[in-house]
């Protein structure tokens, strides 16, 4: 994995660079990156009455500042603060509120209406719901993981109808991520790939 030794002194991450188009993932990359530096509460702090360390703060905007392109440096470079800075960053991504909105409504259209296509494979299918649902929780919208969940279970084919049916039987919906019913759907589809097609190996593989 590529390093680079910044100003702490020590060999670190590379910073995630931004772009025109990966605010969803970027922001994702350094709030991780920012917390393990002890620097996030400058951008969402614990408790917004207590005061901010200028020292942290202005280590939060230095980190900010490694992770955009000298163009969209140049855009906020009146900001005063991390905040300010990061706030500037996603509203030049994401846009007003209005156009905000009408992103999100595009992508919960999307949302609803995905499924999986004859062609696709599974893993296919959960990056493009995932991609979705960062995207639409990035715009500041709620997505449960239960409501995610299943919306996975309805975008599947008949093929899948047996193990999605238990799922729904059988297990707690509410508790259940997206990742444990990719893992339930992939394991079915190793079951589908090596029993023959025959009314003995259907049976078989539902008691199974």
């Amino acid at each position: 994995m590529e390093t680079s030794r910044g100003k702490e002194g020590a060999f670190g991450l590379s910073y995630p660079m931004f772009t025109k188009t990966n605010y969803a993932t970027w922001s994702v990359k350094m709030k991780v990156f920012m917390q393990t530096h002890g620097v996030w509460e400058a951008i969402d702090p614990k408790d917004p009455e207590s005061a901010l360390e200028e020292k942290v703060d202005k280590h939060a905007l230095f980190m900010i500042y490694q992770g955009i392109p000298d163009d969209t440096l140049l855009m906020i470079a009146e900001k005063k603060t991390a905040k300010e800075a990061w706030g500037a960053i996603k509203t030049l991504s994401l846009g007003a509120d209005k156009e905000k909105e009408a992103k999100a409504q595009t992508l919960k259209s999307e949302f609803e209406s995905l499924r999986m296509k004859d062609s696709e494979k599974l893993d296919d299918l959960c990056m493009r719901l995932n991609g979705l649902v960062t995207n639409i929780r990035a715009l500041g919208k709620t997505m449960a993981e239960e409501y995610v969940v299943k919306k996975l279970i309805r975008a599947i084919p008949t093929k899948f109808l047996q193990i999605t049916s238990a799922i729904e039987q059988f297990g707690n919906l509410k508790t259940m991520s997206v990742e444990e019913v990719m893992g339930s759907l992939r394991a079915h589809e190793e079951h589908l790939h090596g029993v023959p097609d025959n009314t003995e190996g259907k049976q078989q593989l539902l008691l199974t």
